[in-house]
């Protein structure tokens, strides 16, 4: 299998049909998954923490319409594949298995529109750090994976500055500080620059508008980590922007 790094968006992405058809699109070009191990923006734990089968989903936003609330997204037991993961970790590094923590809209919103049936087994992982080698690290650990099966996902945001956005249409222009990080990225990813990617603060235009927080564009390490070869391009199947932000999508093999 190879590894993603994808832009989730909020809720309101399971009713455009443009980014939707993107995605689906994306994950019919997939091989069929044994399971789905994805890191969200929107769990940050450490030590790291993995999520438990059968729990309720995690509604982890505000402001949007009922129906949200409503919507599930029941998968198979990831049981098994829990204590992979936390077999491949190093003994200073201990995992927790937490009791009842379920899916946030990071995991089940772009994986109801790639996995409609929801017959695949899904884990998630907690965001650990924002130090870019200890995620490339962390995805070299959970690269054997790969070869089981299992789809490692890292869910973020390319661009997202949302304190710093004036409208919230969906085909909102992207402001300067979106567009010249996005394009900033985008040539460093084409480069496969993993140094330059990881040194973000200092050299990528646009900060800190473009990440006042940066745990959207964090999980593109663990991605970049779980490469066979990390400075090799990957495909950037995705891009284009969402309400101004971007939607800048990799794939790596």
């Amino acid at each position: 299998m190879p590894a993603l790094y994808l832009g989730h968006g909020a809720p309101p992405l399971l009713d455009d049909p443009t980014w939707s058809g993107q995605l689906a699109a994306w994950a019919a070009d997939l091989p069929r998954p044994t399971a789905i191990l994805i890191v969200s923006a929107h769990w940050e734990s450490a030590p790291v923490s993995l999520s438990a089968s059968g729990a309720p989903l995690v509604y982890d936003f505000g402001g949007f319409d009922a129906k949200y609330y409503r919507m599930t997204y029941e998968t198979p037991d990831a049981t098994a594949l829990a204590r992979r993961v936390a077999a491949m970790m190093p003994d200073g590094e201990p995992v927790h298995q937490h009791a009842s923590r379920g899916l946030d809209h990071g995991a089940w919103v772009p994986l109801r529109i790639m996995y409609p049936d929801a017959d695949i087994p899904v884990l998630q992982m907690s965001l650990p750090t924002h130090d870019p080698e200890r995620l490339l690290a962390l995805g070299e650990r959970l690269r054997p994976l790969r070869e089981e099966g299992v789809l490692i996902i890292g869910s973020g945001f390319l661009t997202h500055g949302l304190p710093f956005l004036t409208s919230w249409r969906i085909d909102a222009a992207a402001p300067g500080w979106s567009s010249e990080f996005d394009a900033w990225a985008g040539e460093a990813l084409a480069r496969g620059d993993v140094d330059t990617l990881a040194a973000y603060r200092s050299k990528a235009p646009g900060m800190p508008y473009a990440h006042p927080t940066v745990e959207h564009y964090t999980p593109l390490f663990v991605t970049l980590g779980a490469a066979t070869d990390p400075a090799t391009p990957g495909t950037q199947v995705i891009d284009g922007f969402w309400m101004g932000l971007s939607k800048r999508s990799l794939q790596v093999a």
